[in-house]
């Protein structure tokens, strides 16, 4: 398929989610305009134009990669003004609008390109008769309402009515795994084409596309209004699938990534080699995740019975640990501060866990290993560390606002401590395998 239609799309951050899904799949409906694609990387954004707006994704699938060739698409830099000009222009007749940015921090900066400025600015000035359907591609539960609301934050009152009829912001739940390969090595072993010919990056996605959003008509009573990509599936209520990305599937993965850096593997995939591994991270996923989470949304959908969340758990442990897709426990296992947040994955989880009385010895084994990782990265910046079970607590709570709930937080903390106690034994044992006497 070649872009050669009518409906017109724009993406902001050009990386391999919006290169590898939105970008990728709009081509294959042979419906959609030349994309406008928008990054700040300067030599990113010369090698597309310089390979006549045509780049390349790497798909992962079970068996082997594959190459796409892709485009051509437009491509413009937010750091100029020029740039900025012809951003505006697209949105205001655009169709559907792509954000695929780091995370939702990115939605409002003190920098004049700064998304919820852009958006703004194009919404003030849109000639497109129906709104515009924006896709908020940021892995957080309000990720659209933070977008919105940052946009009616620079927006004149008088004109906030005017700039809502004109936009719905969509939230998403995207369990596509990807990434930017920026490792010459990996490249080269990998065989991975580079997103262009002189690029050092190559675009990394699993074929994975079953992509949930929102139902857009929910959001503003606007009849007619569905995403033009055939992928996004829309749904009533996202709520509970965001609990299964961000509670099982998000919560799992994590949970390989710290312990494999205990183990000092490199790939997510050599946890196979480990006896016990897998079954340890399945019995979490189906036994701690799944009874909290199916306790919690029962009736909601088939995904939420025992039969459909271990089938859940399966597809997705099969993926995490595809060799094609070299999935690294450094990405797994980074930024353990932010995966050690209240409302997060691990936290999040044994939070539910302790609501719905199901206990969560082996994610809180996870949040110990993640402590681990985080005082490991402190001292190795030169920051003085304490040991012992007390102190990993106490760093655990600085994780967290000061307003959490405190009969919570204790209750928490608890959970943790016999989670720092199983690992401890682990270790003891010379980390044979994960088979611990929970």
């Amino acid at each position: 398929m070649a872009f050669s239609g009518t409906r017109r799309l724009v993406g902001l951050g050009f990386g391999a989610i919006q290169a590898g899904l939105f970008v990728y799949e709009a081509q294959q409906t042979g419906v959609y305009a030349p994309p406008l694609v928008v990054d700040v990387r300067a030599d990113l954004v010369a090698g597309v134009r310089a390979a006549g707006g045509r780049f390349r994704v790497n798909v992962a699938r079970s068996d082997r990669i594959d190459v796409a060739e892709l485009g051509p698409v437009h491509i413009a830099d937010s750091s100029f003004a020029e740039g900025r000009a012809r951003i505006a222009e697209a949105i205001a007749v655009a169709d559907e609008l792509c954000t695929a940015l780091p995370s939702v921090a990115f939605y409002r900066t003190e920098s004049p390109n700064s998304p919820h400025l852009l958006l703004a600015t194009a919404l003030q000035a849109r000639t497109a008769s129906h709104p515009l359907m924006v896709f908020c591609a940021e892995n957080h539960r309000s990720a659209a309402a933070l977008l919105g609301e940052a946009v009616l934050d620079v927006v004149e009152a008088g004109r906030r009515d005017l700039v809502r009829a004109r936009v719905r912001y969509v939230d998403t739940v995207i369990g596509k795994m990807s990434g930017a390969v920026g490792d010459a090595t990996q490249i080269a072993a990998l065989g991975l084409a580079t997103v262009t010919p002189e690029s050092s990056r190559a675009f990394l996605v699993e074929e994975f596309d079953r992509i949930l959003v929102s139902r857009v008509d929910a959001i503003g009573g606007t009849d007619a209004l569905h995403p033009g990509l055939a992928v996004l599936r829309e749904v009533d209520d996202l709520a509970p699938f965001e609990d299964a990305k961000l509670l099982g599937h998000n919560a799992t993965h994590a949970l390989a990534g710290f312990l494999g850096a205990r183990l000092g593997l490199r790939l997510v995939a050599d946890l196979c080699g480990v006896p016990g591994a897998l079954d340890f991270l399945r019995a979490a996923f189906i036994e701690e995740s799944g009874r909290a989470l199916i306790a919690r949304h029962a009736g909601v959908d088939p995904l939420f019975t025992p039969e459909g969340f271990a089938e859940f758990a399966d597809d997705l442990l099969a993926r995490m640990v595809n060799p094609f897709l070299a999935d690294t426990i450094e990405r797994a296992a980074r930024d353990p501060r932010r995966k050690l947040a209240w409302d997060d994955r691990l936290i999040g989880l044994i939070r539910v866990g302790l609501a719905e009385d199901v206990p969560m010895p082996r994610y809180s084994m996870g949040v110990a290993a993640s402590l681990e990782t985080l005082r490991s990265a402190a001292a190795r910046g030169g920051a003085s560390t304490r040991g012992g079970a007390s102190a990993d607590l106490e760093l655990l709570a600085s994780c967290w606002p000061p307003d959490v709930d405190p009969g919570e937080a204790q209750s928490v903390l608890g959970a943790v401590a016999r989670g720092i106690k199983l690992l401890g034994r682990w270790r003891r044992d010379g980390f044979v395998g994960l088979r611990l006497d929970l």
